[in-house]
């Protein structure tokens, strides 16, 4: 008779995965740190986070990461900019469950105990590492188990008392906790928003920029150069554009932008892509009318958000 373990290691070629429930990672790192209750009221630097974790379980667990399960929770499962970004990370994953109008989030347990038995019953992995508190999650655990995988608990430091069920934490092979100053560095308080005097109307702020020079007339028999986008009309769509986002994605998720001016990467691009659909041909070419395009988009979300027009540059 075959030993389960030893079949189930060989099988998984000692490959382990990172099970991140991000709600009560999120919420347990901000009491302990900045004494928060809610997740508006702290910033978190979640790709380099995961950097961290990643490195933390490649010097503690055998084997090769085969990904990092991120478990976090959106309104209507649309993810939020952050959750955008984060799913472009390598060997991240994005599990998204709903969160309803009162904040609470639906779904995420169940998603992390159908990965964490999936993974199991099919030789994926060898060991797991598991960052969570709940009790739900103990089944889980114990089914993967069952089936020859090692369970590693990762908990965040309390303030007072215990953050983790008791349970879960006598079912787990190892236990350990994520210290205070291990997480501080990713966690920062959220800016407190300046009241400032009402913006400008779009009229005003059109009329208050310098007209663009316009260019010499081509001399005689010389090729005309080509004619880009007018000023306007791109800055006219990078505000459609952002109003779209408003209703779409929700005040809420549009705020993760701010201060700005500078967009993430990702959501540069998309705002690209969506723009060069509504003009009708590319902007590539035309570097100045990107500038005038964010110049767009930001003066449609400071507005939204009283905070004066954003201009990318003069």
């Amino acid at each position: 008779m075959a030993i389960p373990d030893l079949a189930v290691h060989s099988m998984g070629a000692n490959k382990y995965a990172v099970l991140v429930d991000v709600g009560y990672l999120y919420a347990a790192a901000g009491e302990v740190l900045l004494s928060a209750k809610e997740r508006k009221e702290y910033r978190v630097a979640a790709d380099e986070l995961i950097q961290s974790l990643q490195k933390h379980a490649l010097e503690r667990i055998p084997g090769e990461l085969l990904r990092v399960y991120w478990y976090d929770a959106a309104r209507d499962r649309v993810p939020t900019v952050d959750q955008r970004v984060i799913a472009q990370l390598p060997w991240v994953k994005v599990r998204l469950g709903n969160l309803n109008a009162r904040g609470q989030q639906k779904g995420v347990d169940a998603q992390i105990r159908s990965d964490l038995e999936a993974l199991a019953r099919h030789h994926a992995v060898s060991d797991t590492v598991l960052i969570a508190g709940d009790e739900d999650m103990v089944p889980a655990v114990e089914a993967a188990q069952a089936y020859g995988v090692r369970v590693h608990l990762w908990g965040v430091e309390p303030p007072f008392g215990t953050n983790q069920a008791e349970r879960l934490v006598w079912e787990s092979d190892t236990v350990e906790i994520l210290t205070a100053d291990f997480l501080r560095p990713y966690f920062n308080r959220a800016p407190i928003p300046v009241t400032v005097p009402p913006p400008p109307s779009p009229a005003q702020v059109f009329a208050a920029r310098a007209a663009k020079p316009v260019p010499p007339k081509p001399t005689h028999g010389a090729a005309s150069p080509k004619l880009g986008p007018s000023r306007p009309r791109v800055e006219e769509v990078g505000e459609h554009v952002a109003q779209k986002w408003i209703l779409t994605r929700g005040r809420d998720n549009i705020r993760d932008l701010l201060p700005g001016p500078i967009l993430p990467t990702v959501i540069d691009t998309e705002l690209l892509i969506e723009a060069e659909k509504e003009l009708g041909h590319s902007l590539r070419p035309y570097p100045e009318a990107r500038v005038w395009l964010r110049d767009g988009f930001w003066a449609r979300v400071y507005r939204e958000f009283d905070l004066g027009v954003g201009v990318s540059s003069k």
